[in-house]
């Protein structure tokens, strides 16, 4: 049960970096996210959260909300990069710069190899993000295949369980709130949606940021990053990196819900036969989405 009693509506932008397409991880692909946050409600029984949902304008021009993201009322932005590299302009890297300078919250993820590889345009939390050609990891150990049964995809890409299964969470102490939960026996989350093939993120030298929760890799057994989260500092609000946008799709929280057709892993069903499962994903979200905004 949240505690929490918040002061005003928190605004939230859930936005992709690719135009809408229905065969695609577009943003009606993230719909139990949104409407898990529309539907929570805070101690006083108040809507917590007000969220938007939409894809970006299309490619070559800068997104008339992105590029003005400081100029609007969001309080946050979960930013799910699901292009090939071209999904942020210049114009729109700078107004979400400019968004988090203002103090607002930012979380970003995307996913293997160089899918959402936009995102390295954006300063201290896009530093966060390793991919296959762009800001690649300094750890030279962690450039080699995880997966190995999709071979078209190179690393990054940890192996931590098929789509539609959970994998189990590594907190790295301390607790950081947005893993905290009191109804769990460890008093963390223990679960989050699994993806056969995970992105890098770590913590960039020289920022407030540390790793908060690690994974495991089913198949070599390695350890990779889940999640790192920046405090408040002169170079702006709370961020989140992420390494997979996976983590809050609906297929990967429900595979009977579908994906796009080129995904072709054979999918899992844990996240419907381990209950605990979705509890700590809907947790980790509500959890997200309230400490970007300050409220925990």
């Amino acid at each position: 049960m949240w505690l929490t009693t918040i002061v005003h509506t928190i605004q939230i932008l859930l936005q992709t970096t690719i135009p809408a397409a229905p065969d695609d991880w577009s943003i009606a692909r993230f719909d139990r996210l949104a409407q898990l946050l529309r539907a929570h409600r805070d101690c006083d029984g108040r809507v917590t959260f007000n969220v938007t949902a939409r894809d970006r304008d299309p490619l070559g021009q800068p997104d008339s909300v992105l590029s003005r993201l400081d100029e609007s009322g969001f309080d946050e932005l979960w930013l799910f990069a699901v292009d090939n590299g071209d999904g942020l302009t210049p114009e729109d890297c700078a107004g979400i710069t400019r968004f988090r300078q203002a103090g607002k919250g930012l979380f970003a993820t995307r996913d293997h190899m160089d899918v959402g590889s936009s995102l390295c345009s954006l300063g201290g939390v896009g530093k966060a993000h390793h991919f296959h050609t762009r800001n690649l990891d300094p750890d030279e150990s962690m450039r080699t295949t995880d997966d190995p049964f999709s071979t078209h995809i190179s690393w990054p890409n940890f192996h931590s369980g098929a789509n539609g299964d959970f994998q189990e969470v590594a907190i790295v102490a301390p607790v950081h709130p947005v893993l905290a939960n009191p109804d769990s026996p460890t008093g963390a989350i223990r679960f989050l949606p699994a993806h056969p093939h995970e992105g890098a993120v770590d913590a960039p030298d020289g920022q407030p940021a540390r790793v908060i929760a690690r994974g495991k890799s089913k198949v070599t057994g390695k350890g990779f990053n889940l999640a790192v989260a920046f405090e408040s500092s002169a170079d702006g609000g709370r961020a989140v990196a992420g390494s997979t946008f996976h983590h809050f799709a609906d297929y990967n929280w429900d595979a009977r819900l579908g994906c796009p057709s080129f995904v072709d892993e054979p999918p899992g069903n844990t996240m419907q036969t381990e209950p605990q499962a979705l509890r700590d994903t809907h947790r980790y979200c509500v959890n997200l989405a309230l400490w970007l905004a300050g409220a925990v």
